[in-house]
């Protein structure tokens, strides 16, 4: 992790941009500090999108169709719900901050949305950048079994037909290695990240 410096209540959008570009994305301590830092891990998390595996069991939820998916429809429920408290995780590093600098990049389009819906209800997602060819991962969550994995299956679904070559997740979870996540060294990190953004890619058709 790197520290370089805090811009305090407001991170610009062009500068997050460009952030992502260098392999640098911010985080917060909690969800009530007003300022926040840049990590530029030496070892980071990727899904090959030919190497993505999903379970049986999950394949089976898939097509039972207990979810109703959406793209880009309630960014604002998806950040709060990936900021909620939930067993085992207490406290975000979701802050204000990263609330209003990625609502900035939705707008603009660089930031987009899976979501899980059922009767109504946003019961699981997951939200991202995108920049070139590239899918930055954010964050996910859950409030329904099975509902955020049914959202990464649909995220991989759409990154391979829309030309997508990189699935950043920041980290490797144990979770997130059932479905083919893998630890790449930061220069091998970086040349990847070089090649998607030489190309151009839209999430939505």
């Amino acid at each position: 992790m790197t520290r370089p410096f805090a811009p305090g209540q407001r991170i610009p959008p062009d500068l997050l941009l460009r952030a992502y570009a260098s392999g640098v994305f911010p985080m917060a301590e909690n969800a009530d500090d007003p300022e926040i830092f840049w990590v530029r891990p030496e070892s980071r998390g990727i899904i090959p999108l030919d190497a993505f595996h999903a379970p049986r069991s999950l394949m089976k939820t898939a097509r039972r169709g207990d979810f109703d998916m959406r793209f880009d429809t309630d960014f604002k429920g998806v950040i709060e719900g990936c900021a909620e408290a939930r067993a085992g995780r207490m406290s975000t590093w979701i802050n204000q901050p990263i609330r209003e600098a990625y609502a900035e990049l939705f707008a603009r389009g660089n930031c987009h949305t899976v979501e899980a819906w059922r009767e109504g209800r946003l019961v699981g997602g997951l939200y991202g950048v995108t920049l070139g060819r590239a899918f930055f991962g954010e964050s996910m969550f859950s409030r329904e079994t099975d509902a955020s994995k049914i959202c990464l299956m649909h995220l991989v679904e759409r990154l391979r037909e829309n030309g997508f070559i990189l699935l950043d997740t920041q980290f490797t979870t144990e979770h997130l290695k059932r479905f083919g996540a893998i630890d790449v060294p930061r220069a091998k990190y970086e040349t990847l990240l070089e090649e998607a953004l030489a190309g151009e890619a839209r999430f939505n058709d």
